[in-house]
């Protein structure tokens, strides 16, 4: 058998000890190590829906099927793959999913473990100025320009963890390491002089807090806004806080809907934040309303017909009705009855939702706003998705699809590094993961960033410029369904 020499074109894609290697053998993975620490191909700390999602991703692709990855999670997963609601109850975490995150789980074969009867496609937007009125209409079953009908897919984060969980548990073992912490991420060991002995000088060590030692030959951060693998890679972050709070709940609204009907999702741009109702199914709607901190904790603190009252005052009344009714302790519900007796309606019918009439106990919660953007989304064995590269303000509901953007993108490159005998965590191969995921990232936070600028001025010249504008996009068919695709993640 002759062993053909490494290419000069390919000799900068290895290190020196792989390229050594591989002289000898086409590389091998870490499935038979029994060296200490433990050596994994990838430990992904961080088991959220990015983490989950690359996980299983990984195990279910053929080409990356073999490789030993191993999860770290502080929290109990058996929780998620229990979670269970009642059909009338749903939780307050709830998220859109694109047609095109939809064809992506469909891929690695979660979406059919998801529960259908918990999830709400919808098909149209209404999305509107709360000063000016200005509007734009978004449907797609009447664009004969887009290829499907569907804008998102509403679930709750649970179902999908649930789906992953399940999904994971049917394709061959990885280890995990869940109700465990992350005690401290260090560099490799120099090189013994033993030869036969692995070079792992490069590959992070983990030790985590069951005094397990985890080396790895690409590490992972998909844990959140404060990773601490992000840390560890010193990767600064850069962005600010929007000094408002995103106020959540599951609400109950005045008409029934039969499951997989055509549906509408309905957002107001007011100055203090935008407010939206997304559809669940039947009578219910997740509600994500973005404002001040101090109208939050005053929401929060409203009994349930006072803070439903709001929320339909929100939808139909001028902003200087909702700034006053911000300001009473309680008694929202006699006050919008009048307000709508004696103040013109801004919008009728079908442009704005049903009325509110209840809240689902203890589903109301709130949390702070923030931008962020890691300056980079790879170092030497190390890749950040999700939480860990960026945070994004809800108003456009694109985090989660986001995170599944990373992971597709990050799969990829590890499917043509295992696929060519490549090693999955040098800068080379995971270069191209972090150059097309930080550029799409980078513009659609600064799309999003810009919006809630331009919306938080209440008045003068820029309201009747902004509103001009929105106008426009609805009348010129071409940049309308621009907006529809980008939307649905086309």
């Amino acid at each position: 058998m002759v062993v053909l020499p490494i290419a000069p074109r390919v000799r900068p894609f290895f290190c020196r000890s792989c390229a050594k290697a591989l002289r000898q053998r086409r590389r091998t993975y870490a499935t038979a190590s029994t060296t200490k620490p433990e050596l994994y191909d990838v430990v992904c700390v961080g088991g959220g829906p990015a983490g989950l999602s690359l996980l299983t991703a990984l195990r279910a692709s053929p080409v990356t099927s073999s490789l030993k990855l191993a999860l770290v999670e502080s929290q109990d997963l058996s929780k998620t793959s229990t979670w269970s609601l009642p059909p009338h109850q749903y939780s307050n975490r709830a998220s859109s999913l694109t047609p095109s995150s939809k064809v992506f789980l469909e891929r690695i074969g979660a979406w059919p473990h998801l529960d259908h009867s918990r999830i709400q496609p919808y098909h149209r937007m209404q999305v509107w100025d709360g000063v000016s009125g200005a509007r734009i209409s978004f449907d797609w079953e009447q664009s004969p320009k887009i290829s499907h009908t569907t804008v998102a897919y509403m679930t709750e984060n649970a179902n999908f963890l649930r789906a992953l969980s399940t999904r994971l548990s049917s394709l061959p073992p990885i280890t995990i390491f869940d109700k465990t912490s992350v005690s401290s991420i260090s560099p490799g060991l120099a090189p013994t002089p033993d030869i036969t002995a692995p070079d792992l000088s490069s590959w992070p060590h983990l030790t985590l807090s069951n005094s397990r030692t985890l080396a790895a030959r690409l590490l992972i951060g998909a844990d959140g806004l404060n990773s601490p693998v992000r840390t560890f890679a010193a990767i600064p972050s850069r962005g600010w806080d929007y000094d408002r709070h995103g106020v959540v709940a599951t609400v109950k609204l005045a008409a029934d809907f039969p499951l997989n009907s055509p549906r509408t999702a309905y957002q107001r741009f007011l100055p203090t934040g935008p407010i939206a109702l997304l559809a669940l199914p039947g009578p219910y709607a997740t509600l994500v309303w973005c404002t001040l901190p101090s109208h939050a904790t005053h929401l929060k603190s409203l009994s349930p017909p006072d803070f439903a009252a709001m929320i339909n005052a929100a939808f139909r009344l001028s902003t200087v009705d909702i700034e006053y009714m911000h300001t009473i302790p309680s008694g929202q519900v006699d006050e919008l009855d009048w307000r709508l007796q004696h103040t013109p309606s801004l919008v009728e019918g079908a442009q704005i939702p049903h009325s509110v009439i209840d809240i689902q106990a203890n589903s109301t919660a709130s949390f702070p706003l923030r931008l962020r953007h890691a300056d980079a989304y790879t170092a030497s064995r190390i890749a950040l998705v999700g939480d860990a590269a960026h945070t994004i303000h809800p108003l456009a509901g694109q985090g989660l699809n986001m995170g599944l953007g990373d992971v597709e993108a990050l799969l990829g490159n590890i499917e043509d590094s295992v696929r060519y005998g490549g090693d999955i965590g040098v800068g080379m191969a995971l270069e191209g993961y972090g150059g097309e995921r930080y550029a799409a990232n980078n513009r659609l936070l600064g799309v999003v960033d810009k919006l809630h600028k331009l919306y938080s001025v209440g008045s003068g010249p820029l309201v009747g410029l902004r509103s001009l504008g929105l106008g426009a996009v609805d009348r010129v068919g071409v940049v309308k369904e621009f907006f529809m695709r980008q939307a649905a993640g086309s």
